[in-house]
C-alpha cells in the first residue's frame, strides 16, 4: 500500500501518523508496532514512538509506504 499523507501542521508524531493512516488500530497498537522495529523513517529503523515526522519524509514497513507532504 502506497499512500500520501498531507500535513496540516509542521509535524506529526509517528504513532499518530500510523493510526491516522490505519496501519495500526489505535495509538497503543501503533506504539507496540514501532517498538518492535517494524517501522522505517527514510529507510532507517525508528524506535521512537513520538518521532516528529515532517513533510518530505517517507515512513515505511512491511506492506506500506507513506509519503508525507
Amino acid at each position: 500500500m502506497k499512500e500520501e499523507f498531507e500535513l496540516e501542521s509542521e509535524h506529526i508524531p509517528l504513532c499518530d501518523l500510523l493510526k491516522y493512516c490505519q496501519i495500526a488500530e489505535s495509538g497503543g497498537a501503533a506504539k507496540h508496532f514501532i517498538a518492535e522495529g517494524n517501522v522505517r523513517v527514510d529507510g532507517e529503523v525508528e524506535l521512537r514512538k513520538a518521532r516528529k515526522i515532517r513533510a518530505g519524509q517517507v515512513v515505511s514497513g512491511d506492506g506500506f509506504e507513506i509519503h508525507v507532504v
